[in-house]
């Protein structure tokens, strides 16, 4: 696996793979890599022969109260990761690489309507950060392809919704959520939880699975469901962000003629924010 820092030898190294006829797979990562990371490095290797990751803590989609500079910061151990996963090309810019001119005079990509409430209304600007950081780095590798996780499911609809919207060449690939044994969704950011936090974070999970029990069983008072769901978080002693259900395919409200949804949450545990969805299927049993 080769490593690059800049994006003049990104793009050449990209450039030599492309002369060589090969397909781009491209993955976009803030580092301190768990198995979500890397079923999305091995779903790019089955859909391209030349698969390229970045590892780049991006400050734009950081509020001012949220943990850029404890985020946790683990590239020796990523990169074997990366190279055990069969990632060919490793670009691991610096700020100053990805904002030469100053985050203040950069120009910025928004994605209305989508963005707006669930996690962009806890985080405001978020999702501006994300939209302009994932464009930088599509114009930079520009892959034929690119795989995001669903456990951010309202940043993948950003970023399908920017691809369409800006006629950007590439395929957006989703993988499925890696959930440890008790349901817990896998996040970089559960190293923050404490061993008695631990025990109680797949609270959230369990209680998604009842709210899909319930709405696959006939409930359709959508809001009162969402209600209950909250209702449930507190009891277990976490403290909710929002719980909502929504339409899967393009994140707006419920409706009568709404088939496919997502219910989707966030909550605190101590200082860590998780966040977890279920997608559900009402027409169906499964």
């Amino acid at each position: 696996m080769n490593i690059v820092k800049t994006i003049a030898d990104l793009r050449a190294a990209v450039a030599r793979a492309r002369g060589e006829g090969k397909r781009i797979g491209f993955v976009p990562t803030m580092g301190n890599l768990h198995a979500g990371h890397i079923a999305l490095v091995k779903k790019a290797g089955q859909r391209a022969n030349f698969v390229v990751a970045s590892i780049f803590v991006n400050p734009l989609q950081f509020g001012p109260n949220e943990d850029l500079d404890s985020y946790p910061r683990t590239l020796a151990a990523d990169q074997d990761k990366l190279f055990e996963a069969g990632c060919h090309l490793l670009f691991a810019p610096s700020v100053e690489e990805m904002y030469p001119y100053g985050q203040a005079r950069q120009t910025i990509v928004r994605v209305p309507g989508v963005s707006e409430g669930l996690c962009g209304g806890s985080r405001p600007g978020h999702f501006d950060g994300v939209s302009t950081v994932v464009s930088k780095l599509f114009n930079m590798v520009l892959p034929d392809l690119a795989v995001f996780g669903q456990k951010d499911f309202q940043q993948l609809a950003v970023i399908r919704t920017m691809v369409r919207d800006l006629n950007m060449p590439v395929q957006i690939i989703s993988e499925p959520i890696v959930r440890a044994e008790d349901g817990l969704a896998l996040s970089s950011r559960n190293g923050y939880l404490t061993a008695q936090e631990r025990a109680t974070a797949p609270a959230l999970y369990r209680t998604l699975v009842q709210l899909k029990d319930a709405l696959r069983g006939g409930r359709r008072d959508y809001a009162t469901v969402a209600a209950e769901g909250l209702e449930q978080l507190r009891a277990a002693g976490l403290r909710p962000d929002y719980l909502d259900i929504r339409n899967a395919v393009d994140l707006q409200p419920v409706s009568a003629a709404s088939s496919e949804l997502v219910i989707l949450a966030a909550a605190f545990l101590g200082k860590t924010r998780l966040i977890d969805n279920l997608l559900v299927d009402i027409r169906t049993s499964a």
